[in-house]
């Protein structure tokens, strides 16, 4: 898993409330099991027309947050069911930190377990980046985990919370496999163990 320690990059402005994860990746896009090449679908019913033309109303489609690196979304982001997808398709698209003032738990968790850094803030201080991110190319956002800070582009903080073991696990680029092969010698030292008293098993 890419490793999460510092980021600056253009916010993208995305207040709407309650988006889903088939919002977020259609179901005709889970016919694959391969994390790479679903940026293609994200977001798809918003960001092309019927004709499969690009709509120029969406934010992503608008040149000045074309490679937006954050996103700022609106209230309740990821609800709906729990496809892995969702956050794989956004990491594709180039997205790793997503900033709202709540998420759905199942994509909260996903998230870090794929390298996206997903920022509860408060209601003030959503406003505030929300207002930063509506600056086109201007809205340059400073995302330092170690530090818990985010960074506005007028020198402007918000701290925020994060978990200490998931704040490491992004740091340190450890996902489950990761963590599990932290491991390995004494893995290795209880294979061999068995394998001397228990030749049969």
């Amino acid at each position: 898993m890419q490793k999460f320690v510092t980021l600056t990059g253009v916010a993208a402005p995305l207040p709407m409330i309650n988006i889903d994860t088939d919002m977020i990746i259609p179901k005709q896009y889970l016919k694959t099991i391969k994390r790479t090449g679903l940026g293609a679908g994200l977001f798809s019913e918003l960001r092309y027309n019927a004709d499969g033309s690009a709509n120029p109303d969406f934010v992503l489609n608008k040149p000045a947050y074309a490679n937006a690196e954050i996103l700022v979304a609106g209230d309740n982001f990821g609800c709906g069911s729990s496809r892995e997808h969702a956050p794989w398709a956004l990491l594709d698209k180039g997205i790793r930190c997503v900033i709202s003032t709540s998420f759905a738990d199942i994509f909260y968790n996903n998230c870090f377990k794929n390298g996206i850094l997903p920022i509860v803030v408060s209601p003030e201080d959503h406003a505030k980046l929300l207002d930063d991110a509506e600056r086109g190319s201007n809205a340059r956002l400073t995302i330092d985990l170690p530090a818990q800070e985010i960074h506005g582009p007028d020198g402007g903080v918000v701290r925020f919370d994060i978990d200490p073991f998931r704040k490491r696990c992004l740091i340190e680029g450890l996902d489950d496999i990761g963590l599990t092969m932290q491991k390995a010698d004494s893995i290795t030292g209880f294979e061999q163990k068995l394998a001397a008293e228990r030749p049969w098993a």
